[in-house]
């Protein structure tokens, strides 16, 4: 018989707040926003303490990246602007945010839990899928605790993670990957819960119907509005009206997930379908009156993508731009080049080329840059410049 499926998934507490609370000890314990920008930046006083700014003195269109649970105590949250939460929480830090030291800590977290379970499935920054059927141990029990193996082996995760970090993360142990998610997030910060199949009705069934991983905002509302709340009545509800109301592969879907039937497996690798770079402004920016701003600011989204890709070892060769106005409608642009590259400047030429195709008469939002078609590095060809005529700056008169 093969082993019992015993699948984790692990994800990071608060993960870009905590590794500011790191750099930053002082501020532990208090409400802290991720999400500002370089004026943000904290400031060291003669004294040899930090000042820090607070969000009520936050003017523009900025959005929360993550905050700490205390700020999230006062209902602060992800996604939201950072001006709304202002209202609710003007004394909190805010901090500006740092991708470049987040993903650092996260390929520690990432490698320090390879040594204690190798099969991973990378889902983030910030969290993984892990298969620990076969991992020694697993399968045993603990006297009279038929998990007490794999418990341990969680408690092993948690700490192995945690003396590469100084971070703490959650993890939710099931068999599949569909409970896990959920389970991992149930006792949050610091948490560690093991389920089986006959604690569903107790543990899962309660749970908000939109809590399972893929029903989303609009399928929660469909549900609600027919009296299905939770995971435990969309269990009950008739898979044949499922499928007749929501659609046969996702109606089937939604029976077999309230079931927390999932026989997905921890795929070690993906392919990377495309990289890409985008940047929210604080304040809207026109193409025109603000082109000393938004040169450079384009330019740096294609120097990191570039940057990605080396770190990957891949090319690409279709470029494409992503442009939200200020009225958030959002374009995209691509151009698919002769030959692929990763070179910064190449990107940066065709990139603008992109730019060129789209409308440059309101203020925008935010900008983006992707590169697709995706291959494996090796020699990389020259790329010729497009065809079209090319000036620079790129945001020039219209």
């Amino acid at each position: 018989m093969p082993p019992r499926r015993l699948i984790a998934h692990l994800d990071m507490d608060a993960f870009y707040a905590s590794v500011e609370l790191l750099r930053y000890p002082s501020l532990t314990g208090q409400p802290v926003v991720i999400g500002g920008g370089r004026r943000h930046q904290p400031e060291l006083q003669a004294d040899g303490n930090w000042q820090f700014a607070r969000l009520r003195d936050y003017a523009g269109r900025g959005v929360i990246t993550t905050a700490t649970y205390p700020a999230r105590a006062l209902g602060v949250h992800s996604g939201m602007g950072l001006m709304k939460a202002a209202a609710l929480a003007p004394d909190a830090v805010l901090l500006p945010v740092d991708f470049d030291q987040y993903r650092a800590y996260s390929r520690r977290f990432k490698a320090a839990v390879a040594q204690v379970a190798p099969v991973i499935e990378d889902r983030g920054i910030d969290e993984i899928y892990i298969d620990l059927s076969e991992v020694p141990g697993a399968q045993n029990a603990h006297g009279d605790d038929a998990l007490g193996g794999v418990r341990e082996l969680g408690r092993q995760l948690k700490q192995a993670v945690f003396e590469a970090t100084g971070l703490s993360c959650s993890v939710g142990v099931t068999p599949n990957k569909l409970l896990s998610k959920l389970c991992s997030d149930l006792e949050k910060p610091d948490g560690l819960t093991v389920l089986t199949m006959a604690d569903i009705p107790a543990r899962i069934w309660p749970l908000p119907a939109s809590r399972i991983n893929g029903i989303g905002p609009k399928a929660s509302a469909r549900l609600a509005s027919h009296g299905i709340d939770t995971i435990g009545q969309l269990a009950a509800t008739d898979p044949n009206w499922l499928m007749q109301e929501f659609g046969s592969h996702y109606g089937a879907w939604l029976h077999q997930a309230a079931h927390g039937l999932d026989e997905r497996p921890v795929v070690t690798w993906r392919e990377p379908k495309s990289l890409s770079r985008e940047t929210t402004f604080e304040r809207d920016l026109h193409p025109r009156d603000d082109r000393d701003a938004l040169s450079p600011i384009f330019t740096r989204l294609c120097e990191q993508v570039a940057q990605d890709l080396a770190r990957k070892d891949y090319v690409g060769r279709t470029v494409g731009v992503k442009l939200r106005y200020d009225d958030f409608k959002i374009v995209t642009r691509s151009l698919t080049m002769p030959a692929p590259t990763r070179d910064a400047g190449t990107i940066r030429q065709w990139a603008g080329r992109c730019l060129k195709t789209v409308p440059l008469d309101r203020r925008l939002r935010l900008l983006g840059v992707k590169m697709e078609s995706l291959s494996k590095g090796g020699e990389v060809a020259a790329v010729q410049e497009p065809a079209a005529p090319y000036s620079l700056p790129l945001f020039e008169e219209l």
